[in-house]
Order: structure tokens, then sequence, then C-alpha cells
């Protein structure tokens, strides 16, 4: 008789856990799940889409990805969400989408790409090449640029003769997996000794094998204001 009570015993209390463990689990499914979330950015995302698509402060997206520039925001670039509720990211996918091709409206010195405007004052043809962070194709002072700046997506190196340092383009015209599709901005921020005349090097955040598929390729920059 006393076996039979402690195994009734035992059982009442196996359901007594059950039910309560089914609370909690309840309880917890009903709690929204708040943390950061990765995006997978596709074209004609921006920053201020983003935030009103997932209902962030912009400010705080915008800190919580410090390595992304908002001019180069291109298909399949990971953003990270901050302090997401997972049950709300769905989006209605009624939301007219940015503009993903590239557009270039000459009378108003405009061209337009990923869903932005930029304002452009002079277009410039070069023959482009790449470079990658290789020590072998960086010298002595590593993956830097001229001015000891690291190496980034953004980067290139120009003749100053040609295009001063500090200048920003628009490159368009190119064809790379690792480079976004159709246009990306760039800054004339590194020099090299083959580059002159109207030349570039677009600096590309791969294996040197990957890089040297780029091979030769004409260009068009947008001169930006």
């Amino acid at each position: 008789m006393f076996k039979q009570r402690k195994s009734l015993r035992k059982l009442g209390m196996g359901i007594k856990s059950a039910v309560i463990a089914a609370g909690l689990l309840g309880a917890l499914q009903a709690v929204p799940a708040y943390a950061d979330s990765v995006h997978t950015a596709k074209n004609g995302d921006t920053f201020y889409f983003l935030a009103k698509q997932y209902g962030v402060n912009l400010d705080k997206l915008m800190k919580a990805n410090p390595s992304i520039e908002a001019t180069n925001i291109y298909e399949g670039l990971k953003i990270t969400i901050p302090g997401q509720n997972m049950q709300a990211l769905s989006v209605s996918g009624s939301e007219a989408q940015p503009l993903s091709t590239l557009k270039v409206l000459t009378a108003d010195r405009v061209v337009q790409a990923w869903g932005k405007s930029f304002n452009y004052k002079s277009t410039v043809k070069v023959k482009a090449t790449a470079y990658s962070a290789a020590a072998s194709e960086n010298g002595k002072w590593g993956p830097v640029d001229y001015y000891g700046n690291p190496l980034k997506l953004g980067t290139i190196a120009v003749d100053p003769n040609v295009i001063p340092m500090g200048t920003k383009v628009l490159v368009t015209g190119h064809s790379h997996p690792d480079l976004p599709k159709n246009a990306f901005v760039a800054t004339a921020t590194d020099q090299g000794g083959a580059i002159k005349g109207n030349r570039i090097d677009i600096f590309i955040p791969a294996s040197p094998q990957k890089v040297n598929e780029f091979g030769y390729q004409d260009v068009t920059l947008y001169v930006l204001d």
C-alpha cells in the first residue's frame, strides 16, 4: 500500500510538473522576443527604408552597423536590425520598393541608383583594374590606403592629376560578384605607381584569385557634388 501511495504521489508530482512546464512555455511564447536580427539587403534598400520597415530608430540602426556606409548598401549585404521583436519582422510587401536600376537624368545632372539620387558635376570614362588586401599588392605599408586607413569597399586608387584625392564618385559599368551591382559610391583615397591618367584601381574585399577575375574593364565615373 505504501509503495502504491508513493507511486501515485510520483505520478501526481509528474503531472503537476508537466502542467507548470506547459504554463511556463505558454508564458514564454506569449512574451515578445526582443533581440538583434540580421537583414539581408535587397536592391534598393536604404537605412531610412529599413528603419521604417522594421520600426526602429534610424540613428540606432546606423550605429548598429558602423562599418556600413549609407551610400554603399547593396544586394546580399548583412545588416543588423537592433532590438527587434522577432514576431513583428514579417512586413507587408505592399510598400513601394525604391528603384534598383541605374538611371541618368542628364539635363538635371542627377544619377539615380539603389533608390537614391546623386547630383553629379561631371563624368569621367576610365580603365579600371582591381586589387585585394594581399601583402604582395600593398607593399611595406600593408592593406591601408594613402592616408593610412584600412582598405574597404569603396576605396579606389587614382591618378590625383586626373581625379583629386578625396573625390567622391559613383562607379558604374563594372562587373564583379564581390562588388555592388549597377553602381557604388567610392572615394579616391589611394594611389598606385601604375595608376596614371584615366585609370583607377578598385579595392575588392575578396581573395586575390577572385579579385584577378576583374581584369580590365571600361567604367564610367560620376563625380559627385
